[in-house]
């Protein structure tokens, strides 16, 4: 696909991931062959609009240095924060730093491994001239309830209308770099760029992707990663 505006990727990668109960954070766990973030980092960085990624790490990050990569595009380290926003803002801080523009930025989990070009592809052409941004959803199908705090069923949630937010979330470097600010000087909780978008007014829009793009949260989801990354061999 050709593209007259090349993009950016945002990957933060800084965490610890307590919930996979592994000795290394869940984005140097082995996956075939590779740790996680290797794979993320080259579904990106092969892509031919991708100019260039932004890793935030860890202070410290023993683990980095063990990767072996060799990329097609520009490369830039940031230091990450208390929070995956802190870790974003960091690295938009950076870009800005060496960027007089003011590029489309791609925030990519570390650990989702098996994002498709053709999801890319699909954002890059719903969002190129959007005036928000947005991010890549994949629509709820499953009947939803909402419980109480003893798991007691309260109602069934209608699910018109509901999606699950995943990544790339792909906005503006500079009204993200200024919604997240915001957001973390009036003290309010991000639990995604998008959520910083809307806090500042704006309404992102939602581009609809594979269910296959799953974040590696439990042990049993390296197994299913693997899987997926075997049936989709053929996008690099």
């Amino acid at each position: 696909m050709s593209k007259t505006e090349k993009v950016w990727a945002v990957v933060p990668a800084a965490g610890i991931g307590s919930r996979m109960q592994a000795d290394i954070p869940k984005q140097y766990l082995p996956l075939a062959n590779k740790p996680v973030l290797q794979h993320t980092l080259e579904r990106l960085a092969y892509h031919p609009d991708i100019e260039g990624i932004v890793v935030a790490l860890a202070k410290d990050d023993p683990w980095w240095t063990t990767l072996n990569i060799d990329l097609p595009c520009q490369l830039l380290i940031a230091e990450g924060g208390k929070a995956r926003s802190d870790s974003v803002l960091n690295a938009l801080t950076l870009l800005a730093e060496q960027h007089d523009s003011d590029p489309w930025v791609l925030v990519h989990d570390a650990a989702r491994p098996c994002l498709r070009h053709e999801d890319i592809d699909r954002m890059l052409q719903s969002l190129l001239t959007h005036h928000v941004g947005g991010i890549l959803g994949i629509p709820v199908t499953d009947t939803v309830k909402r419980v109480d705090a003893n798991h007691l069923i309260q109602e069934t949630v209608c699910r018109k209308g509901l999606w699950r937010a995943v990544t790339p979330q792909m906005f503006r470097l500079n009204k993200l770099k200024t919604a997240l600010f915001t957001a973390a000087k009036d003290g309010l909780t991000v639990t995604d760029e998008a959520s910083a978008m809307e806090q500042a007014g704006w309404e992102p829009m939602i581009v609809e992707g594979h269910s296959d793009n799953i974040k590696i949260t439990m042990p049993q989801d390296l197994a299913l990663a693997q899987l997926y990354l075997q049936q989709q061999a053929g996008d690099k």
